[in-house]
């Protein structure tokens, strides 16, 4: 039997050791120990990882990489975010958008992030962004499966031509509706919208992701409308509530008639640890909120949660750099999940979790799967965090895309060993 690419003592995630995977036509064809064949390429691992790819279930990549255009978000918060964004908006190009985007899909790649859900901004009438991801899309799609969400940032009714900019941005070809409602100018505003949305992606078979409750006021509810909305309209399992910040500020009785809600109506939630830490909390003094939703609490009531990146060197975030592992290392650590099993949940929330929420098909590592995956310098999924492990090979339909070294350091110390391998540091070796 030969196959296109075989890699060879593989751990994975779930534990298994000594797997080989064997791929053809860009699909996975055999898991399993000791697999034998010829091969157009075959990869030792070397008893290291083999994850399925990275996937960012929110990011917004018509602002990325365009830190100090055309000012510096000073005072580090969210509103000011959104007020220079405002007035980036006009002077963006298509062609800018591009790419910035593009560069940035460079650099996704280079992490093992082959699936992206970017939310592109409908309030500009021009649909500049609109019309530069949906090229995006179709340059990248080779390589990363890119999903857009039409969200109207300045509110579905405070803007006065974004509703109909969103169904414009429906018709050209964008995948998902999205909105944001405590943005709005009153909370019945907000949930008007939500019900408006939700009626729009059901007549039209779509997905929803929400920015909601992006705030530290406890009594931004909308995620509550949300959930009501997605079990009249029996979208179960379409729907997603991103950030849910203002879940860290509500009283536990109330959250505790919620979290059921939101498992009832099979709604995604979607924290992005990197930003909320940034962003919220910042008219707190001392205490200071952490802004992070409940993860370790939604986690118990068997809610789909996934870590978004959110945002790259932009307005809202001047850092960050595509590595999803960073953004799992910051969502445990904000949670405090420091068990065992915690840490590798928090994996999950940056592969499988977004994987399910986008509805990506043929995601994963078994037979029939795509031939999509990656190659850590790591012994397993709580190294990779911990290290945020180099990218040893990254694989897209049975093709090395992207390839590193491994990071070692050559020593020069008598009596110390030559070379340091930080992934030799596990526990147990």
């Amino acid at each position: 039997m030969s196959f296109d690419l075989l890699v060879k003592n593989a751990k994975l995630p779930d534990g298994r050791e000594r797997i080989d995977i064997a791929c053809r036509d860009g699909r996975i064809v055999a898991v399993e120990p000791g697999i034998s064949g010829e091969a157009g390429r075959v990869i030792e691992a070397g008893g290291r990882l083999v994850s399925p790819p990275f996937v960012d279930s929110h990011f917004h990549m018509d602002a990325t990489l365009s830190l100090g255009l055309p000012r510096m978000n000073e005072s580090g918060t969210l509103l000011e975010g959104i007020a220079l964004w405002g007035e980036l908006k006009p002077l963006l190009t298509v062609e800018a958008v591009v790419e910035r985007a593009l560069r940035y899909c460079d650099l996704a790649v280079s992490q093992g992030l082959l699936a992206i859900r970017s939310h592109v901004d409908v309030c500009d009438d021009r649909l500049t962004g609109v019309e530069a991801l949906l090229e995006v899309r179709e340059k990248v799609a080779p390589y990363i499966d890119l999903q857009l969400v039409a969200f109207p940032q300045d509110g579905l009714y405070r803007s006065p031509t974004a509703e109909r900019n969103l169904v414009r941005a429906l018709d050209m070809g964008v995948d998902v509706v999205g909105g944001i409602p405590h943005f709005e100018r009153t909370m019945d505003d907000g949930a008007r919208s939500v019900r408006a949305l939700c009626e729009l992606a059901a007549a039209r078979g779509l997905m929803v992701d929400m920015h909601c409750d992006e705030s530290d006021d406890p009594m931004s509810r909308h995620i509550e409308t949300l959930a009501c909305e997605t079990q009249r309209l029996g979208l179960h399992g379409r729907v997603a509530g991103s950030h849910l910040t203002s879940m860290h500020s509500m009283d536990n009785y109330y959250v505790s008639k919620l979290l059921p809600l939101i498992a009832e109506a099979q709604v995604h939630a979607i924290a992005n640890p990197l930003i909320n830490i940034t962003l919220q909390g910042r008219h707190d003094t001392y205490p200071k909120r952490r802004g992070q939703t409940r993860v370790p609490e939604m986690r118990k009531h068997g809610i789909n949660v996934s870590f978004g990146h959110d945002c790259v060197m932009d307005p809202w975030y001047s850092m960050g750099s595509g590595d999803m592992l960073e953004v799992a290392s910051m969502g445990l650590h904000v949670a405090q999940m420091m068990s065992r099993d915690e840490m590798r949940y928090a994996f999950e929330c940056v592969t499988t979790h977004p994987a399910r929420a986008m509805g990506l098909e043929g995601y994963g590592l078994a037979p029939g799967c795509n031939a999509d995956f990656v190659l850590l310098q790591a012994a397993d999924t709580i190294e990779a965090i911990r290290l945020r492990a180099r990218r040893l090979a990254v694989v897209r339909r049975g093709k090395v895309i992207a390839q590193s070294d491994p990071a070692t350091t050559r020593l020069s110390l008598e009596g110390r060993p030559e070379i340091v391998d930080p992934a030799a540091y596990a526990p147990g070796k």
